[in-house]
């Protein structure tokens, strides 16, 4: 069964936020996207001072399964990316 944390909130494609402080917020894809694709392989995440708008595409997973592209879930400049995923992108 999929975790699913109250204090997030969610888009329809299963992308989720949370707010860390006032105006900052952390972004992510759902454990059911992420069981969905299977085993990633591969993440491209927007560059540190991208300004993303909510609903563009501001990313993609690559998967064993398929390719999917990330939505912004809000509007916003990016502060701060997991760097980790460039390694690891199945963490």
């Amino acid at each position: 069964m999929a975790n699913v944390p109250d204090q997030l909130k969610y888009t329809k494609e299963h992308e989720w936020v949370s707010e860390v402080s006032t105006n900052r917020y952390r972004v992510g894809i759902t454990d059911y996207a992420q069981v969905a694709l299977g085993d990633i392989v591969y993440i491209q995440l927007p560059k540190v001072g991208d300004e993303i708008g909510a609903g563009k595409v501001c990313g993609e997973v690559e998967s064993t399964k398929s390719v999917s592209e990330i939505y912004a879930p809000l509007t916003g400049k990016v502060v701060l990316v997991n760097e980790d995923l460039d390694t690891a992108p199945e963490t």
